[in-house]
C-alpha cells in the first residue's frame, strides 16, 4: 500500500486518484476527530474545508512530515478559529442576556438541566483542553504527535490533559449531586 506522504506527493503533482484514495483513508478517523473536537454539528462543514484546504495547499505539504499530523493540523487550526468565531458570537449573545435579565419583565426561569452525557461534557470543557483530550483519547496521538498538531510543548499537553480530565470528573460529580 502507497504511503500517505508518498499520495500526498501525487496529489500535489495534480493526480485526482491520489486524492480520492487520502480521502477514502482519512475520511473515517478526520470526521470522527472534527465531530468530537467541534460537535456534530459542525463536522461536515469542517470536513470539507479540511480537504479544501488540503488541496489548496498541497504544495506546502512538507513530504519529510507526517500526512496524518499535516491534515489533523490543518483540521485543529479550523477548529480553533470556528471556535474564536463562537466565542465572540456568544459574548455577544451572553451581553444581550444580561441587559435583557436586568430588565424585570423578560425575567424568565432558568432551564432545567438534565443529566449530561460524555459527549455534551467533552463539548463544555474549554477549547484548548478540548482539543488536547480528543487528540489523545480518540484519535490515540502520541504527547508529542499532540504538541507538533496544537503547536504547544509537550509539557503543555501533559499539564492540559490533566485539566481535561479533571474537569471531566468535576462535571460528573456536579452531575450526581444534582
Amino acid at each position: 500500500m502507497e504511503s500517505d506522504e508518498r499520495l500526498m506527493a501525487r496529489v500535489a503533482a495534480g493526480n485526482d486518484g491520489a486524492l480520492e484514495s487520502l480521502l477514502a483513508r482519512w475520511r473515517g478517523p478526520l470526521y470522527g476527530f472534527l465531530a468530537r473536537r467541534a460537535g456534530e454539528a459542525e463536522a461536515d462543514d469542517l470536513f470539507q474545508e479540511t480537504w479544501l484546504r488540503v488541496v489548496r495547499y498541497r504544495d506546502r505539504f512538507d513530504p519529510g512530515r507526517r500526512f496524518s499530523t499535516w491534515l489533523f493540523q490543518i483540521a485543529n487550526n479550523l477548529c480553533r478559529d470556528r471556535g474564536r468565531r463562537r466565542a465572540v458570537r456568544d459574548r455577544y449573545r451572553h451581553e444581550r442576556q444580561a441587559e435583557a435579565q436586568d430588565d424585570p419583565a423578560r425575567r424568565s426561569a432558568p432551564p432545567v438541566e438534565l443529566g449530561l452525557d460524555l459527549r455534551r461534557r467533552v463539548a463544555a470543557l474549554p477549547d484548548k483542553l478540548r482539543e488536547v483530550l480528543v487528540l489523545r483519547y480518540y484519535r490515540d496521538l502520541s504527547e508529542k504527535e499532540i504538541a507538533r498538531i496544537v503547536g504547544i510543548p509537550q509539557g503543555t499537553v501533559k499539564s492540559r490533559l490533566h485539566a481535561a480530565v479533571k474537569g471531566l470528573r468535576a462535571q460528573e460529580s456536579d452531575d450526581d449531586r444534582s
